[in-house]
């Protein structure tokens, strides 16, 4: 049999996991820093903790697992013979009660529900797990992919909203990639389908809004109308869509635009707030923008929502996103719990690190330090200078094959990106005094095992 993976998923060699760590590491560093705590849920959940919170397109990609034992026969023994098992869309409720999980953001408001006896309210927590799409794998867009998730549960204060845009600030300056962070407001969407007379399409229309940059205007207009929207509606939508100027000038179109909207003028509050708030806390070298498009196609979200895209190289997809949530606990039973979140998408920003080629060279070299010896004796010498550089935190290995040809060894260091070698014969293990090679210059400099400790740490 040929080996092969699924569509969509991927290996990672030994060289792309140290880059990935790269950005797990820098993620996490900055989720801490801002009082955010680890917690891990199941790869799988319970269908019916997932189902319908994703809207109708996000259910559609969700992974059904199929029951253990067996169910299938069960389940066409009780239907009959002549009844036709994949065609009739029964198969979920027959074989399959589980489900692996869409997002973190879900399951996330179910362990708050089930946990929230041990939780202290405002509850700051962060995930690093994967999730996983039945989606068409595509560039940029996998099955299964890693998502970085920091979500502040209990607390209806904008002051969280803020907080995040600096925490987004703060992870991508870190990883040196310049972004544009464009927030808006679900109650804003909310205030534009009360005024354009279709209130109740407001899940239609921003999950065509949403597809904006993907479909065109033309393809927007069209979704709607195949989705029932009138034409006087999605005619007075047309200027909302084509409007350009600065983020001032948006919030003065808006505000003239949604002045009989009690839910849309909430909306711009917020936006208001934290714009000012952030503008007088200065970011480091991302940018903000109002985006009156921007929809994020979830259900879930009430408030504010953000997406980042890069503001460098083609790498034109969401690269992080979230928004504020009123009441996706109330769905497991506890009510008037608002959450708000972000998600780094973890395997997109991988992509754009690496068309930019902002990966640190010193992340590429796991091992800073090999000992190459000329056999068997310089091999048990060099034995306890390795525990030694080890014990003083330096990543360090030995080539195994004592008296193995020196080109060959080089040729492995070379190939792993260590920088620096040590290399041991009779005189060095005479005088005590190694030799200590840079990989990169080349140079070469006779010195003392604690001498090499000091300068490579």
């Amino acid at each position: 049999m040929k080996p092969s993976i699924p569509k969509g998923t991927r290996d990672f060699s030994p060289t792309e996991m140290v880059k990935r760590n790269y950005i797990f590491d820098t993620i996490k560093q900055v989720f801490q820093r801002y009082g955010y705590l680890p917690i891990e849920t199941p790869a799988m959940e319970n269908l019916q903790t997932l189902m319908g919170k994703y809207g109708e397109e996000g259910d559609k990609l969700i992974f059904k697992i199929i029951d253990s034992g067996d169910f299938i026969k069960n389940a066409k023994d009780s239907l009959g013979e002549g009844f036709n098992f994949a065609s009739s869309g029964v198969i979920s409720s027959h074989i399959s009660e589980k489900a692996l999980k869409y997002d973190l953001t879900v399951p996330f408001a179910r362990y708050v529900v089930q946990h929230q006896h041990e939780i202290t309210f405002p509850f700051k927590r962060y995930q690093i797990q994967p999730v996983w799409r039945a989606d068409r794998p595509q560039k940029g867009r996998y099955r299964e992919f890693y998502q970085c998730d920091a979500d502040v549960i209990g607390s209806n204060s904008l002051v969280n909203e803020v907080e995040l845009v600096q925490l987004i600030d703060d992870v991508f300056t870190k990883l040196n990639v310049p972004v544009l962070i464009k927030i808006n407001n679900r109650k804003i969407l909310s205030g534009i389908a009360e005024i354009i007379g279709e209130k109740e399409k407001i899940v239609t229309i921003t999950v065509a809004i949403d597809k904006l940059d993907k479909i065109g205007v033309d393809g927007v207009n069209k979704e709607l109308q195949e989705n029932g929207v009138s034409d006087s509606a999605i005619e007075k939508l047309q200027p909302l869509i084509s409007f350009q100027g600065s983020t001032l000038e948006k919030l003065n179109f808006l505000k003239q635009l949604l002045g009989n909207s009690e839910i849309g003028l909430k909306g711009i509050e917020e936006v208001e707030y934290i714009f000012k708030t952030v503008d007088s806390l200065g970011l480091n070298t991302a940018k903000t923008e109002l985006d009156i498009t921007l929809a994020r196609g979830l259900n879930y979200y009430t408030g504010a929502i953000f997406e980042v895209k890069s503001n460098a190289g083609t790498f034109t997809s969401s690269i992080c996103g979230g928004g504020r949530y009123d009441d996706l606990t109330g769905i497991f039973g506890l009510p008037n719990m608002s959450g708000v979140g972000i998600s780094f998408g973890a395997d997109r920003i991988y992509d754009v690190l690496n068309e930019l080629n902002l990966f640190p060279e010193s992340v590429a070299a796991s091992t800073k330090l090999l000992f190459v010896t000329f056999g068997e004796a310089e091999q048990n010498y060099c034995l306890p200078l390795l525990a030694q550089a080890r014990k003083a935190g330096i990543n360090s290995e030995i080539y195994p094959d004592a008296g193995a040809k020196m080109k060959k060894q080089m040729g492995y260091a070379d190939d792993k990106k260590i920088p620096f070698v040590v290399i041991v014969g009779s005189d060095e293990m005479l005088n005590g005094m190694l030799t200590l090679k840079n990989m990169t210059t080349g140079e070469q400099a006779k010195i003392t095992i604690d001498s090499i400790i000091e300068e490579l740490k």
